[in-house]
C-alpha cells in the first residue's frame, strides 16, 4: 500500500468517525460529510491507478454527491413526516422548503461546474478536443429528470434504485457515456 492510499484511507476513517460521533447530527454538515466520503473514494481510486486527480473531478463529484444527499434528506423528511426527527435527529432541522432551495443551488452549480470542466483548457488539452461541451445537455437532462422523479414521483431515497428503475434516466446516462466515448476516442470534427 502506498503512503498516499494510507493517507486517504486514514482521512476516510477520521471522517467516518466524526460523522458517527458528531457530524450526522449537524444540519448541512451531515450531507457535506457524506459527500466528502465520495470525494475521498474518488481520490483513493486515482491513487490506486496512479493518476493525478483533476480539481474539476473533485468539484463535480462533491456537487453531485451533495445533490443526491440533499434529495435523499428530502425524501426521508417526506416519507417519515412528523416522525422524521425520531428517525434521524438532524431531520428536525430541515424543511422541504429549505431542502428544495439547497437542491436548486447545488443542481445549478453541478451543471455549471460540469460545463466549465468541459471547456477548461486543461480538459481540452488532455482529451484533444473542445467537443465535450456537447455532452452538457445529457448532464442537464439527467439532473432535471432526477428532480422530476424526486418531486413528482416521491423518489430519491435510494439514488441507485432511482437510476436503475427509471428507463429515461438510465438511457440518458448510457447516451452520455456513449457521447463522451465518441468525442474522446473518435474525435469527430464538430464544434470549434
Amino acid at each position: 500500500l502506498s503512503a498516499g492510499l494510507l493517507a486517504v484511507g486514514a482521512a476516510y476513517l477520521v471522517l467516518q468517525g466524526a460523522y458517527s460521533l458528531w457530524l450526522k447530527n449537524v444540519v448541512i454538515l451531515d450531507v457535506f460529510a457524506i459527500a466528502l466520503g465520495f470525494v475521498l473514494r474518488v481520490v483513493a481510486g486515482a491513487v490506486v491507478i496512479g493518476v493525478v486527480v483533476s480539481p474539476w473531478l473533485l468539484i463535480c463529484t462533491i456537487l453531485l454527491a451533495l445533490f443526491l444527499g440533499l434529495c435523499k434528506r428530502r425524501h426521508e423528511l417526506l416519507m417519515l413526516e412528523g416522525g422524521a426527527p425520531n428517525h434521524r435527529s438532524v431531520l428536525g432541522h430541515y424543511s422541504t422548503y429549505l431542502l428544495d432551495q439547497m437542491i436548486s443551488v447545488i443542481a445549478a452549480a453541478s451543471v455549471i461546474a460540469y460545463a466549465l470542466y468541459t471547456m477548461a483548457e486543461q480538459t481540452v488539452e488532455r482529451f484533444g478536443t473542445a467537443n465535450l461541451i456537447f455532452t452538457v445537455p445529457f448532464v442537464l437532462y439527467g439532473i432535471l429528470r432526477y428532480l422530476y422523479l424526486v418531486h413528482q414521483r416521491a423518489s430519491g431515497g435510494d439514488p441507485e434504485e432511482t437510476l436503475l428503475s427509471d428507463k429515461p434516466l438510465m438511457a440518458d446516462v448510457l447516451l452520455w457515456v456513449a457521447a463522451v466515448a465518441l468525442i474522446v476516442y473518435l474525435k469527430p470534427g464538430i464544434g470549434p
